[in-house]
């Protein structure tokens, strides 16, 4: 089922019409929706004194918590489709890998993975692993309303670099050794990383997600090639285990220029670019029949708002000839963000595209 369908067995719900669904779907839409990736917006204050004193995995796991935070930046910037609050590690804990998000550095593995035994850290995902998820998913469709909920996960390849690596990277050089000097351990790897992923989305879409993303966002590293035989095949698994459902499937990585077309392949509905491609390029890359999502430079926030409004109606110019677009930035909110200037930057952008 394609995401201009509607939900198998399913009356439209709430959220169906919304104009970020309808984007998703390459259907007229009253202005162009936006949301930001890293919503939760480590920029907000209001989100740093919740999060005071707690851990981020800690936080992951609070439905409370969750609530709370993936609901600040749809009260505070208007935005049409808020983001889950999560990490894309959070299945890896949920299933019992040793790991950790270190403050400053990331997550850090204590047991990489990098012989065919350690894939035994590997278990299924089961719902009653991330039973937080769905009560607080549950809690968010019914303060949200007509709003989606944007669920998502870390892709098989980015996942299994964290794995291989033991955590952040700039080179691969362990993930690739794998993937280059034995590409069936590899192969193994991320078929059980899909299956996982694939599981995780189950669970949010089942307790009320109206769309999800994957997010590549390590994809960059790879040419072309090794992306179609080594990475794909995993992430089009993911895409074909939640296809039933029905809700927009949207792919997304940093520095994936190159495989643009490759990742609309994998069987997303919604194609995220970052900033390095304009849009309407990044159309002919990519092939009819998806939606874009893009693509300003989270950079360009902290221009000023003339410098903002004009690269953003660089933007839009380049989507006008587009089947579907949501606004977003070509990467996740920097940290350092004014919140007003996202506030202001939703504003622009709804005022401008109204139909």
């Amino acid at each position: 089922m394609s995401a201009n369908e509607s939900p198998a067995g399913r009356q439209p719900t709430a959220t169906y019409d919304s104009p970020f669904l309808k984007a998703c779907r390459r259907e007229p839409v009253p202005h162009t929706p936006v949301w930001f990736m890293r919503q939760a917006g480590r920029s907000l204050p209001e989100y740093r004194k919740v999060r005071e004193g707690i851990p981020m995995l800690e936080s992951c796991m609070r439905p409370d918590l969750v609530t709370e935070i993936t609901l600040q930046p749809v009260r505070r910037h208007n935005v049409d489709a808020a983001i889950y609050y999560s990490d894309i590690v959070v299945p890896l804990k949920a299933i019992g890998i040793d790991l950790d998000i270190k403050p400053g550095v990331g997550p850090v593995v204590e047991r990489p993975i990098r012989t065919r035994a350690d894939l035994a850290q590997l278990r299924d995902l089961t719902p009653e692993d991330v039973s937080y998820v769905t009560e607080a998913i549950g809690l968010l469709t019914a303060e949200l309303g007509a709003t989606p909920l944007i669920g998502f996960t870390g892709a098989p390849f980015t996942l299994a670099s964290y794995l291989v690596e033991g955590g952040p990277s700039r080179t691969y050089e362990n993930a690739k050794a794998m993937m280059y000097g034995d590409p069936q351990l590899w192969a193994d790897l991320l078929d059980r990383l899909a299956d996982i992923t694939a599981a995780f989305l189950k669970v949010q879409i089942e307790a009320g997600a109206s769309a999800v993303q994957l997010f590549d966002s390590w994809a960059g590293a790879l040419a072309p090639a090794d992306y179609r035989r080594s990475v794909l095949p995993a992430s089009a698994k993911v895409f074909r285990a939640v296809e039933s459902y029905g809700v927009p499937r949207i792919h997304f990585g940093v520095g994936t220029g190159e495989l643009l077309n490759l990742m609309g392949e994998a069987g997303a509905d919604v194609v995220g670019v970052d900033w390095r491609v304009p849009l309407d390029e990044a159309a002919r890359r990519v092939g009819p029949g998806k939606a874009l999502q893009g693509n300003l430079d989270p950079t360009v926030l902290f221009a000023g708002t003339e410098a903002v409004e004009t690269k953003t109606r660089e933007v839009l110019d380049s989507a006008a000839g587009l089947e579907g677009h949501v606004f977003n930035l070509g990467h996740g909110v920097m940290p350092s963000t004014d919140p007003d200037a996202l506030t202001r930057l939703v504003e622009y952008v709804h005022t401008r595209t109204a139909r």
